[in-house]
């Protein structure tokens, strides 16, 4: 089925309205004390094709913390500042554990297996405070350039309620450390973490942000972000990272490059045809949201637009 055939409208309205009507299973995240007050009812899909065209439904306005879909922006920020460097000090396998797991790094000295797993993002995030002059304004700058909206911001309740039970982070930042792959004070590097998982769009907010990674490396200004080969190598690490230790599953059931967040929000693409972001805050056993996996199963299925 060709894009320009498909009525995209009557098919997310059709799967959206028979996945709300079954069991919604899982658990809203509670170790963070901010996202265990969201409605776990909440339901919001919204999709933007490569001609800009729109299509929402459910909670697509309502603004929500995409936590750890902010990775993959963190990444783009630092490949497109230091390019292929950034992968001597990080890897780009599948990790096959939880996504704040220790276990690891001991054995790999201190490399965390890839960008999209907390230790990973922690590198990454280090990188940027030594490239960045003010590196939480300057990434804010970097993800309103990209998606074309000076509204979009960091949740200050949220960066609070990070900090104040951030623990297991902490000794991830701090375990680095040890290993000489964290350059700055921990304390530093983690200030900047917790900021970037604050970051709060609504689902087509979060569908125009990563338009880039759809167009070849261009923002909505036509401006190159990312060479061609970066944005699909990007597309590469979503594609099997970016959903922790069920990252095969959601590659063999959906079939599309993506990123998941504890705050239930999905971020997938599909190199040159659209971005798609479903929100639904209850989450299945292995961190990601129990609605939205299901959603993207069928929309995939049903549009026979993955890219397999």
């Amino acid at each position: 089925m060709e894009q320009n055939e498909i009525n995209y409208q009557v098919i997310i309205n059709e799967i959206y309205n028979t996945v709300k009507t079954q069991e919604n299973i899982g658990e809203i995240t509670t170790y963070i004390p901010e996202l265990a007050k969201i409605d776990p009812e909440k339901f919001g899909v919204y999709l933007t094709t490569i001609d800009k065209d729109g299509y929402g439904v459910g909670d697509w306005q309502t603004k929500f913390s995409i936590q750890s879909i902010s990775k993959v922006l963190s990444l783009s920020a630092a490949y497109k500042l230091i390019g292929d460097q950034i992968w001597d000090r990080v890897g780009v396998e599948p990790s096959g554990n939880p996504f704040n797991s220790l276990v690891q790094l001991e054995t790999d000295d201190g490399i965390p297996r890839n960008p999209l797993i907390n230790a990973g993002a922690m590198v990454i995030c280090d990188m940027l405070v030594n490239h960045l002059e003010n590196p939480i304004d300057d990434f804010l700058r970097f993800i309103r350039k990209i998606a074309n909206n000076p509204a979009i911001d960091y949740s200050k309740s949220i960066v609070e309620s990070e900090k104040s039970v951030g623990y297991r982070n902490v000794a991830l930042c701090n375990f680095i450390k040890s290993f000489d792959n964290i350059d700055n004070h921990p304390e530093k590097v983690l200030n900047f973490y917790f900021h970037m998982c604050s970051l709060e769009m609504n689902c087509q907010e979060l569908t125009n942000t990563f338009m880039f990674l759809v167009n070849g490396g261009l923002d909505e200004s036509k401006e190159q972000v990312l060479s061609v080969s970066q944005a699909k190598r990007i597309n590469a690490i979503m594609q099997t990272c970016g959903f922790y230790d069920e990252s095969g599953e959601f590659s063999f059931k959906v079939g599309l490059p993506g990123k998941s967040g504890v705050g239930g929000g999905i971020l997938a693409l599909h190199p040159g045809k659209y971005s798609i972001a479903v929100w639904s805050p209850k989450l299945n056993h292995k961190g990601n949201s129990y609605r939205g996996m299901k959603f993207l199963e069928h929309f995939t299925t049903r549009t026979k637009l993955s890219i397999f």
